[in-house]
């Protein structure tokens, strides 16, 4: 059991379900303010000099700068993603899915704190960084593609809904273009790319058997547990869940209530507390 199999057993009910649609929503709101409302575009970007300040909501509020202020290029962006994120959350579960993404997320920031200590020893002044370049979440999405290309490298995809293309050709034009943009981009370039990425490498050293976690092996726990699970087939009136074979009553007539299932009987009769040991037993 490495250490992501003992996050998701202590914190794997806290995981939040489709983080991909989330994050696209959060990439058209940002795309309504740029054109919208510029001028507060300027309130929401990382800026470790301002959120020391007090402006703590730029912690989260960066997440909102879209990776592209064109429309048919988000248009393409949200139908892609929605789909290999989708997917990928299926394979994973989605507490490791949420770990992978915010990872991602938390290395960004950290790389901004630390590239704002660096100007301040260097520079001894404090250097707005977007000054030098806005901070989207654009290599994040370019982890989620790089992360499906690794689990999924045959797989075919439309690219742009004409050309079939297997996802290892583009992945490896996607780290052709990280590198060209790391060489040739700017110290904010660099450090965006290396701290967005760096969940991607530390996720896949850490664990290589991901697929054991596929759509087949997801699809048959959850069919074990809906046959385990005598609640399942269960829906009464109004919608409760549970029901006294005896009595009638459910908890929505009596919060108060108590429902058990009597081991001496053929089949899944539940009692309440006042019957569970009054009725006769099913034979």
């Amino acid at each position: 059991m490495n250490w992501l199999d003992k996050l998701e057993r202590k914190f794997g009910r806290y995981a939040i379900p489709n983080l991909t649609v989330y994050l696209l929503v959060a990439y058209v709101i940002g795309f309504g303010i740029v054109w919208m409302m510029p001028d507060l575009v300027g309130y929401i970007t990382l800026e470790p000099a301002l959120i020391l300040r007090g402006q703590v909501w730029r912690l989260i509020t960066w997440i909102l700068v879209p990776p592209t202020t064109n429309l048919i290029s988000l248009l393409f962006l949200v139908l892609l993603y929605y789909s290999l994120g989708t997917a990928l959350e299926h394979t994973w579960g989605s507490f490791r899915y949420n770990v992978y993404i915010f990872s991602g997320l938390i290395f960004t920031v950290l790389a901004e704190f630390g590239l704002y200590v660096f100007f301040l020893i260097r520079y001894g002044v404090e250097m707005q960084l977007s000054m030098i370049g806005m901070v989207s979440t654009n290599y994040i999405t370019m982890s989620i593609f790089l992360a499906f290309a690794a689990i999924y490298p045959d797989m075919e995809v439309l690219l742009y809904f004409i050309l079939p293309i297997k996802m290892k050709w583009m992945a490896l034009v996607y780290v052709v273009m990280a590198a060209y943009y790391f060489i040739r981009g700017g110290l904010m370039t660099r450090v965006a790319i290396g701290a967005s990425l760096l969940n991607f490498v530390i996720f896949f050293l850490s664990s290589r058997n991901a697929k054991r976690f596929g759509p087949r092996e997801r699809a048959r726990k959850a069919k074990f547990k809906r046959q385990s699970d005598p609640h399942v087939n269960m829906r009464y009136t109004n919608g409760a869940k549970h029901r006294c074979a005896v009595c009638g009553r459910t908890e929505l007539d009596d919060p108060c209530l108590e429902f058990r299932f009597c081991s001496k009987c053929n089949g899944n009769y539940e009692y309440c507390q006042d019957h569970l040991f009054t009725h006769e037993h099913v034979k």
